[in-house]
């Protein structure tokens, strides 16, 4: 994959549209609060599985929840 695209989310957003603390959702996802953290703050990239579980738990369909973006700076 080129490497200017990155994986973004709406993972942050999604949860205060639920009133989901990163603990809370972390404990639904069965995944760490620090997971969720770095996953918002695109510090870490999840699994297919996990994004797919995320998507489930926050009911948004994965293309509403993860997008592709260029990095304009490279």
């Amino acid at each position: 994959m080129d490497e200017t695209i990155q994986l973004k989310n709406r993972l942050k957003i999604a949860r205060a549209e639920k009133n989901l603390s990163q603990e809370q959702l972390a404990i639904l996802a069965r995944v760490t609060r620090q997971t969720i953290s770095s996953i918002e703050t695109g510090q870490y990239c999840p699994t297919a599985k996990l994004a797919l579980i995320l998507s489930k738990v926050l009911d948004k369909k994965f293309e509403d929840l993860f997008y592709f973006e260029e990095d304009k700076k490279l």
